[in-house]
């Protein structure tokens, strides 16, 4: 378990044009002069096969992560019982390399979303305005009245998540109480 992970196929590394960083057409020619194409096979990686990278990325990070909660879950507390001090040795190494692994995921991972950032700055929208503006009258809005299906779907619906909820808080209840009789009785067994 402890082992370490097989790299997926385009997973040992980001080519090395992630790697530096990203310049402006302006920046890589002189004016005047169009830019020159990037050099190679490595002409343009698009933004959605950045995201497939990253999506591997993350399953990666979660599954790193279950692994270290896996050795955590499967080592002993010091109870007074004394454990060969190897094994205690060898599972804190197994867990700073998960934890390595894991920072190196995690740059990856920013790495990727940085270049995904900078290749689609021309697809993103300009965000909407928030926050209202101070001082301007606040246009009235003409509202419709709704049909009586609408209404009464509505009144359904509200009352379907109104009797959710009170099952909800019946499980709720039921499964607090199992659990404080389980603690009684575990208490009273010590």
């Amino acid at each position: 378990m402890a082992a370490s992970l097989p790299q997926k196929p385009g997973m040992a590394g980001m080519p090395p044009q992630q790697q530096q960083p990203h310049l402006p057409p302006s920046a890589a020619s002189a004016p005047g002069q169009p830019p020159m194409p990037p050099q190679g096979a490595l002409r343009e990686i698009s933004p959605v096969f950045l995201c497939r990278i990253g999506q591997e990325t993350v399953q990666d990070i979660v599954t790193r992560t279950m692994e270290i909660f896996q050795i955590t879950r499967a080592t002993q507390l010091p109870n007074g019982v004394t454990q060969s001090q190897a094994m205690y040795t060898d599972r804190f190494g197994k867990l700073q390399e998960h934890l390595r692994q894991l920072a190196l995921l995690f740059r990856k991972l920013r790495l990727l979303y940085e270049r995904c950032v900078d290749l689609t700055t021309d697809l993103q929208e300009a965000p909407a305005e928030l926050v209202p503006y101070v001082g301007e009258e606040l246009l009235s809005v003409k509202v419709e009245p709704c049909s009586s299906a609408v209404i009464q779907e509505r009144r359904e619906v509200l009352e379907k998540v109104r009797q959710k909820n009170q099952e909800m808080k019946v499980l709720m209840d039921q499964m607090r109480n199992l659990l404080w009789d389980v603690n009684a009785m575990l208490t009273l067994r010590k």
